[in-house]
């Protein structure tokens, strides 16, 4: 066939793609159960390791545009996960923190990625090649995102 470089088995997009929709799939009950959705969770993690983050340094950590995260931050706001507040030093940042309820669901978060892992590592994959893909997409990552620079 003429064009095989536009098969869809013969690219690498595709089974990335594919595998995040399932990953965030499995994560779904998980956080169900805590009342947060996954990019919620994604910006509960970055917090729950460094609390009082300005918003830019949550976006880039993330990598999203902070035009992305101010809508998500707002509604975790309105749920009272965390608050947003202008820096003392500088107001031209904003700065996010935990409230009592968001350092509590830490708590409740804490075994999601065993039982994720559980649930993945049942199947033919062994933890060792789960954490042999985590760090070449990390490898992959950290090239794009260079080449975008």
């Amino acid at each position: 066939m003429a064009f095989e470089q536009l098969k869809l088995e013969n690219q690498i997009c595709f089974p990335v793609y594919a595998a995040s929709r399932l990953i965030t799939r499995a994560y779904q009950p998980h956080l169900d159960a805590l009342g947060i959705t996954y990019p919620q969770y994604l910006v509960m993690m970055v917090l729950w390791e460094t609390d009082g983050l300005p918003v830019n340094d949550i976006a880039e950590k993330l990598i999203l545009n902070t035009n992305t995260i101010t809508p998500l931050l707002k509604r975790m706001e309105q749920n009272e996960l965390l608050i947003r507040k202008r820096s003392a030093e500088d107001e031209r940042k904003v700065i996010v923190s935990l409230t009592e309820k968001g350092r509590v669901l830490r708590e409740k978060a804490a075994d999601i990625p065993a039982k994720l892992v559980g649930d993945i590592g049942n199947g033919d994959i062994r933890v060792e090649d789960i954490v042999s893909m985590k760090q070449t997409l990390l490898k992959l990552i950290q090239s794009l995102s260079e080449a975008e620079s």
